[in-house]
């Protein structure tokens, strides 16, 4: 049996998918994002070792929640898809306790993403940047990690939730958020939402404990009525888009 790296799990929580939800948050990432509110988890040699087994008794004993809201257990991190054989054998025993799954993932990990994908219900995807420019300049990485990733996803069954990060003065314009709703709708697959969550500074004490500079620092939290206007734009923006692709097929 395979034993992973958990950094924490966190019980009834809301906003990680449909319903009450167990989350659990891997160790390990290969982006270095300028706004990471968790950069504890971006390491192997954190965390705890697991084995899948227990990871899935700890979800089970939550499972009457699930099944009273639409819940079940998301795997977050840090990127999950970085321990790709044991979040394997997490989702699987997941499948066989009838638990729904959820992946929240910037699409960076160590391939066997078709595999993967046959046991996750819900991706939440996060989008850094429209550009690999963008992706280095946030992220350290270029785009061609979530490229790999979107290919395995246009070809599995699993629905989508796309989430993307607004920081004033990097993506928060008007040709930003119109690039990016051109391309939610013309590459990734099966969207039920898309969210864009504003730029907070609630995880600059982890940088201090850690002694790792802050490259955001003076960047002030993005303005709540500015997120709701973009938000609002977005929306309309892929109903639009919607709406031409089936008018076209």
């Amino acid at each position: 049996m395979i034993k992973g790296k958990i950094h924490s799990i966190e019980t009834m929580g809301l906003v990680d998918g449909p319903g009450i939800r167990v989350v659990v948050f891997f160790q390990g990432c290969k982006l270095r994002c300028a706004y990471c509110h968790n950069p504890d988890t971006w390491g192997l040699s954190g965390g705890i070792e697991m084995t899948a087994e227990e990871v899935v008794q700890k979800v089970i004993r939550f499972k009457p929640y699930f099944d009273r809201s639409g819940g079940g257990v998301t795997f977050s991190g840090g990127d999950p898809l970085i321990q790709a054989d044991f979040l394997l054998q997490c989702l699987k025993l997941c499948k066989l306790n009838g638990i729904h799954t959820a992946l929240d993932t910037s699409g960076f990990g160590n391939g066997n993403y078709a595999e993967i994908l046959e046991y996750i219900d819900l991706v939440l995807l996060d989008i850094k940047h429209t550009s690999s420019t963008g992706y280095v300049s946030l992220t350290g990485k270029d785009s061609q990690g979530i490229n790999l990733f979107l290919e395995a996803l246009r070809k599995s069954k699993s629905r989508v939730w796309v989430r993307h990060v607004v920081v004033p003065g990097i993506t928060d314009s008007v040709e930003h958020i119109t690039k990016l709703s051109k391309i939610i709708s013309e590459e990734v697959p099966n969207v039920d939402k898309v969210e864009l969550l504003p730029y907070h500074v609630l995880g600059i004490s982890k940088y201090e404990a850690l002694s790792i500079p802050y490259k955001l620092k003076g960047v002030e939290p993005m303005d709540s009525d500015k997120i709701k206007e973009l938000q609002m734009l977005i929306d309309n923006l892929l109903k639009t888009n919607k709406k031409l692709n089936s008018q076209i097929a």
